[in-house]
């Protein structure tokens, strides 16, 4: 009886592949193979733009080079020649692979991917695999295996919308295919895997990833004999030229299909190959109104501004931006560059410019969160002093650590409240020690902050803003602040469809990242930083708003984090050079000293809040408060000051008077009063104390620089005498080098004009 079950049921399955095979036809070329775009639109339905037609231009086998076909079967099907059109035990392997979380594997011969790409579908149902498996058994008993190959290289695709190995040659390398080295039929097969992710231009950061599978693949040929030690040894990889971008995509246009794209491929919803075959309508979030405020903001506050015929330091501005409904986690609006067609890496969402100051919220939020004291004890609240000296060691931690603050001001013992406002790196060095920076860390990811960020690395620097986040993840954490600490993540979409068919999107369930209470009181302290700090030119759009300015190291980036309490929007000055791509000081841009936060990414956020809220009433911050953080404390006798234990404890609970805040290098770079060359900026006061009013709030307080340049009582208290230099008023000297804003690490130190807010 077991004999004739097994007999019975292997006849079953002879009969079922014999009847499959004689009942599913070789069918006609698929839609993708002849051409469809994706239709991108506005929230309201308006078109945003087309993604243009198939790009591809079908080459004879005998024009591609012998070692770029190999580099291919290295990539993907290294027994091509010598196996079936189908490998069972590498479909049941991907197939087990898949299902125990090991990632999702294809176990496609060549021949079965091509099936897939010319005749079928990339949609991943059983019914498709079926045919897939019977047409490729078919295909490889009619075809050869060269003709194989040749419709594979013709249909894959390689990103770029580049459809075969002909325009993949020219969307990357600019030439013909059978012009490719071994080093550049190498890379485009690397794309294979992945197009989107591993184009080392469009995302720089997918780079180690991209370069490991081009490794992978010369191995490959070695392996096989296709290509010898010595030329593997002496082989580099081939740097792809720069994205063309269709017509089409000129603009802003370009900026949001390729971010509403990475989001689809990014949360799985679509591989990049199933999307490219087209034909889906996908409507964005992106409010259409809101978008045009933000473009023209940008461009009335900075880009009209602009004289790189005058200015060299012009032809290196950059900006992005993004804004978001905190209460939906819509982005409505995104400012990606002056022009997709023109400048193809989208600000917004790149990850090579560090945060700054803009992290400093993180640090709080997460003390307040994990209820975290001082080195002496004392609960950490906006009320909490400490000692804003610059260039005070941080106590407590690892690392030896003297940051730097803006200008070298020292402030003596001041509240974090006023700390917050005026942006003093030596108060937060020490608050993150205070915390943990591991905890600090958490935070920040339960924000938003994806934990993979470049240079996201723990230690108390991190306060200071060394990270790499794009404007995009910033906005996001910042939503969760203004949300009272609930995370919503954030999208690009509205809905996919094809046909009569809805594409699923995922599930976004908000969740409570940190407590209100925590957000709660960042948020009132982001408040005050507008109405007293660094962030006052926010004050024009005429609502309510709480916000961070932050300056990245040698004013590489300058930023403006802020928000309404229903809407959230970070805007980023990026200096770039055009030619090289690489990161460039933006010093002398727009005729100014200096760029800070404070003043054209603020003056942008505040005239596109103003139009995007046109029509709505300013409506307050509905906040609740830890314990302690709505009043200052009361001046405690000398009886019933703590006793001091640790360095950190020669702070003195007397609230101080308010410092003014420092103007070289924030708002205007310290033009007219701030000593515009010599005084408060490059030299410091130095010689003549800044020239008449040089100096007068940065470069030594009241009297700073006037007759002795700073010896008696230029810099208030220290800020001329120990730190502020000696006889001429210069800055001394120092042992480090500088982190974003200013602050140092051990080694050399950079010039004073490098100390940033």
């Amino acid at each position: 009886m077991v004999l004739g079950a097994v007999l019975l049921l292997a006849l079953l399955i002879g009969g079922a592949l014999v009847a499959g095979y004689l009942l599913v036809d070789i069918p006609p070329a698929n839609a993708a193979a002849t051409a469809q775009s994706n239709v991108y639109l506005y929230s309201d339905g308006s078109q945003i733009a087309r993604d243009g037609e198939v790009n591809r231009v079908n080459v004879p086998l005998s024009q591609v080079p012998r070692t770029v076909q190999e580099a291919v079967l290295a990539a993907e099907d290294r027994d091509f020649y010598s196996e079936r059109a189908v490998d069972p035990k590498a479909m049941l392997r991907a197939a087990w692979n898949t299902a125990t979380g090991k990632g999702t594997q294809s176990g496609s011969t060549i021949t079965q991917q091509y099936v897939k790409n010319y005749y079928l579908g990339q949609e991943q149902t059983i019914k498709r695999k079926v045919k897939e498996f019977f047409i490729a058994i078919k295909l490889g008993r009619e075809k050869s295996k060269d003709y194989i190959l040749e419709g594979y290289l013709n249909t894959s695709y390689f990103g770029r919308n580049a459809y075969g190995i002909q325009a993949a040659a020219q969307a990357y390398y600019g030439k013909d295919a059978g012009s490719l080295t071994t080093a550049e039929g190498a890379y485009l097969a690397t794309l294979l895997n992945s197009p989107s992710a591993f184009d080392v231009v469009a995302h720089p950061q997918s780079r180690p990833r991209a370069l490991a599978r081009w490794n992978y693949v010369l191995d490959g040929m070695v392996k096989k004999g296709w290509l010898s030690e010595t030329e593997r040894a002496t082989t580099q990889f081939p740097e792809p030229g720069k994205v063309r971008a269709a017509a089409g995509l000129s603009g802003q246009r370009g900026y949001l299909v390729e971010a509403i794209k990475d989001y689809i491929v990014e949360n799985k919803i679509l591989d990049d190959k199933t999307l490219a075959e087209g034909g889906y309508r996908i409507t964005s979030t992106i409010d259409k109104r809101r978008q045009t405020a933000f473009v023209e903001a940008v461009d009335d506050q900075m880009m009209s501004k602009l004289d790189p015929e005058t200015r060299k330091a012009d032809r290196l501005v950059r900006a992005g931006g993004v804004s978001i409904d905190p209460a939906t986690g819509k982005v409505v609006a995104m400012y990606g560059g002056v022009d997709y067609t023109k400048q193809y890496v989208n600000n917004a969402t790149r990850h090579d410019y560090q945060v700054a100051s803009t992290f400093k919220p993180f640090v709080f939020a997460s003390a307040v969160e994990n209820g975290s004291r001082t080195q002496d004890g004392r609960r950490i609240t906006p009320n909490t002093i400490y000692n804003g000296d610059n260039r005070r060691p941080v106590v407590g931690g690892r690392i030896r650590f003297s940051p730097e603050n803006e200008g070298q001001i020292s402030y003596g013992n001041i509240t974090v409240n006023t700390a917050t406002d005026l942006s003093v790196n030596a108060v937060y060095a020490q608050m993150v020690v205070d915390v943990g920076t591991g905890k600090v860390k958490k935070t920040a990811v339960d924000l938003g902050i994806p934990e993979d960020t470049p240079n996201f690395v723990t230690g108390p620097a991190m306060a200071l803003g060394t990270m790499q986040a794009s404007v995009l993840d910033m906005t996001q954490a910042y939503a969760t602040l203004a949300d009272h600490g609930r995370r919503t993540p954030y999208t690009f979409l509205e809905k996919i469809t094809k046909g009569g068919d809805t594409i699923g999107l995922p599930e976004r369930t908000p969740t409570q990242a940190i407590s209100r209470e925590a957000a709660d009181t960042t948020t009132s302290m982001l408040v005050s930083v507008v109405d007293n700090g660094t962030g006052t030119a926010a004050l024009a759009a005429g609502h309510p708003a709480a916000g961070k300015t932050g300056t990245g190291e040698l004013d590489r980036s300058a930023w403006f984090a802020a928000y309404t309490p229903n809407l959230v929007t970070v805007v980023s000055m990026m200096g770039q050079d055009p030619d090289t791509g690489t990161l460039q000081s933006l010093y002398g841009a727009l005729g100014e000293p200096r760029i800070g936060g404070g003043g054209y990414p603020a003056r942008i956020w505040a005239a596109y809040t103003k139009t995007a809220l046109e029509g709505t009433d300013p409506v307050d911050f509905d906040l609740e408060l830890q314990p302690g953080a709505a009043q200052p404390p009361p001046p405690p006798s000398p009886e019933s000051s703590p006793p001091p234990e640790t360095p950190d404890d020669e702070l003195t609970p007397t609230p101080p008077l308010r410092p003014s805040p420092p103007t070289g290098g924030r708002d205007n770079g310290g033009q007219n009063q701030g000593g515009q060359d010599n005084g408060g900026r490059t030299q410091g006061g130095q010689n003549q104390g800044g020239q008449n009013n040089g100096g007068q709030d940065n470069g030594g307080q009241n009297q700073g620089g006037q007759n002795n340049g700073g010896q008696d009582n230029g810099g208030r208290t220290q800020g001329g005498q120990d730190n502020g230099g000696t006889t001429q008023g210069t800055q001394g000297t120092t042992t480090g080098t500088q982190g974003a804003d200013g602050g140092p690490a051990e080694g050399l130190r950079p010039p004073p004009s490098a100390f940033l807010e």
